[in-house]
C-alpha cells in the first residue's frame, strides 16, 4: 500500500508541476512520519524517500537516531529548552517563528560548532490557532537576524487552513510566494517554500512550493 501510496503523491506532484511548467525534480517530498513507527520509515526509505519531517522531539528521536543517514526535517513548533536536542539531529528547521528561538539556536550552534539551516514561519491566514510571523513582520525579523552568523535562512514555510476545497488554500499559498519574491535579495536568497500538505500540496506546487509536507496520503491505507 505504501508503494502505491508513493507512486501516487509522486504522479501527482509531477502532474501540478506541468500544469504551471514546473519542473518537478526541484520538489522535495517530505514524508511527515509523526504517526507512524520506524518499520514504515524503513519501508519509506527503500522506495527511494530520504526526506522525513517530525514535530515532536521526544516521538522523533528513536527513528532519527535509528536511522541518521537519513535527511530529517523538524516540521513542528519548536521550544527553546529543546533547540540543542534539534540542532543535534535535524538538517533543517521549519518552523523560526520569534526572535528569542533565533537567540537560542544562535547559542547552541555557537557552543557546538554548527550552523543552524532554517525556515521562517510564516502565518499566513492570521489564524489564532497557528504559529509564525505576521506577513507584516517578516522584513524586520530579516533584518534581526543579520547579527546571527551561525543561522542559514534557507526559505519560508507556511500552513495553509484545513478546508475541504483545496482552492481555497491558494491565495495563502500565492502569498507566501509573493514574500518570497519580495524579500529575497543577494546574501539573502530565501530558496526554500515550504508548503502544502495530504489535502492542499497539489495547489502548493502550482503556487511554487519547493517542498510540499506529506503524511496521511503516503501512510494511511
Amino acid at each position: 500500500m505504501l508503494a502505491e501510496n508513493y507512486r501516487r503523491v509522486k504522479t501527482a506532484i509531477v502532474e501540478a508541476a506541468q500544469r504551471v511548467n514546473r519542473d518537478a525534480s526541484v520538489i522535495t517530498l517530505i514524508a511527515v512520519t509523526k504517526t507512524v513507527g520506524l518499520e514504515a520509515v524503513s519501508q519509506a526509505a527503500a522506495l527511494g524517500i530520504n526526506d522525513f519531517g517530525e514535530n515532536r522531539l521526544q516521538e522523533a528521536m528513536f527513528k532519527v537516531d535509528s536511522m541518521p543517514e537519513l535527511r530529517w526535517h523538524f516540521i513542528g513548533h519548536l521550544q527553546t529548552n529543546k533547540v540543542k536536542d534539534v540542532l543535534a539531529r535535524f538538517a533543517l528547521i521549519h518552523s523560526l517563528d520569534r526572535l528569542s528561538l533565533a537567540d537560542e539556536l544562535q547559542r547552541c550552534a555557537e557552543r557546538s560548532g554548527k550552523e543552524a539551516a532554517v525556515l521562517i514561519q510564516v502565518n499566513v491566514s492570521s489564524e489564532q490557532s497557528k504559529y509564525g510571523l505576521a506577513p507584516d513582520d517578516l522584513a524586520g525579523f530579516l533584518e534581526a537576524l543579520k547579527s546571527h552568523d551561525r543561522l542559514r535562512v534557507q526559505g519560508l514555510m507556511t500552513m495553509a487552513p484545513y478546508v475541504d476545497d483545496p482552492e481555497e488554500t491558494r491565495q495563502y499559498f500565492r502569498q507566501l510566494r509573493l514574500l518570497q519574491e519580495l524579500h529575497s535579495r543577494p546574501g539573502q536568497e530565501l530558496k526554500e517554500l515550504s508548503m502544502g500538505m495530504t489535502n492542499d500540496f497539489t495547489i502548493a506546487v502550482e503556487e511554487g512550493a519547493t517542498m510540499v509536507r506529506i503524511g496521511s496520503a503516503l501512510f494511511e491505507s
